[in-house]
């Protein structure tokens, strides 16, 4: 399997077209076997290197998915993660803000769920809908309790990307390696899986009207992802669009992109001090 994870990368300072970033790529697996054999072994590769992670207890590691509706981040969540210690692994999903969290700024619901050292953080959804839905429903932001002041639709959002950059740099500043990830659907695509959750029963719960209603404004949606992704993607916080048209194909690429990561770091199991090797000697004659 040969996959070049820059290939995905969004620059920094890049101006994002969608229309440019492809939804398929060409296969890294040759079948269906050949797929869940590579898979298995990125997963059992990333639970070796979240153990070790989370012995050496210096990095966190925040993982951001965004897309549109049915573009497949609860799967390749369950997917990528699936081999994962759940001690070192937590997985937050947000919806829309409680009466309590629109009282705080845009970023502190969020920052409550932060990944501690030596964890490894998913955000399933995340701050960045308060660039994207927000964007496309401005009266959202309209009912936020802001003063009329902050709501100049000119400026505001430059001001929340900035935000995000700020406080992802301080992050990274103290040890938080950030990952985010667009799941690039098409539109034909979501329609078809749409479908698909209508004609089977064990489906029909993840559906509703909301969901086509929010299709309607597709368009919307792809100038707020492209606005977002040129203002916030950093070296030390990168985008990447990963085509999502083939689940497989999208889950092998993001494992890819975490074990890179993960491999990058200067990460060692802490040391056995003279001291605790004698002691563990000592127990080894009493056992």
């Amino acid at each position: 399997m040969n996959i070049n994870v820059k290939d995905f990368q969004v620059p920094e300072g890049k101006t994002v077209n969608l229309k440019k970033w492809p939804t398929e790529v060409k296969k890294v697996y040759s079948s269906k076997k050949r797929y869940h054999e590579l898979l298995k072994e990125q997963v059992e590769e990333l639970s070796l290197l979240q153990r070790l992670h989370y012995a050496f207890n210096r990095y966190a590691v925040l993982l951001i998915f965004q897309a549109m509706d049915a573009a497949g981040k609860d799967g390749a969540i369950r997917h990528i993660m699936s081999g994962v210690n759940p001690q070192g692994c937590q997985v937050f999903s947000f919806k829309h803000p409680s009466a309590m969290e629109l009282e705080h700024d845009f970023l502190w619901r969020t920052s409550q769920c932060l990944p501690e050292r030596g964890r490894i953080g998913i955000f399933n959804r995340s701050y960045y809908e308060e660039v994207l839905i927000v964007r496309v429903h401005p009266e959202i932001l309209r009912s936020q309790g802001l003063p009329d002041a902050l709501l100049d639709e000119k400026t505001v959002w430059k001001e929340r990307y900035r935000s995000i950059v700020d406080m992802e740099d301080h992050l990274h500043r103290n040890g938080t390696r950030i990952l985010k990830f667009f799941l690039h659907l098409s539109e034909d695509e979501q329609r078809k899986r749409f479908i698909e959750r209508i004609d089977d029963p064990e489906k029909n719960w993840k559906f509703s009207s909301a969901d086509i209603e929010e299709r309607k404004f597709w368009n919307q949606y792809m100038l707020a992802y492209e606005a977002c992704l040129s203002a916030t993607s950093t070296k030390n916080a990168p985008w990447f669009v990963v085509p999502a048209d083939d689940k497989k194909n999208t889950r092998l690429i993001i494992s890819q992109i975490i074990l890179d990561t993960f491999k990058s770091l200067d990460m060692q199991y802490p040391e056995t001090s003279e001291k605790h090797r004698q002691e563990l000697e000592s127990i080894r004659k009493q056992l």
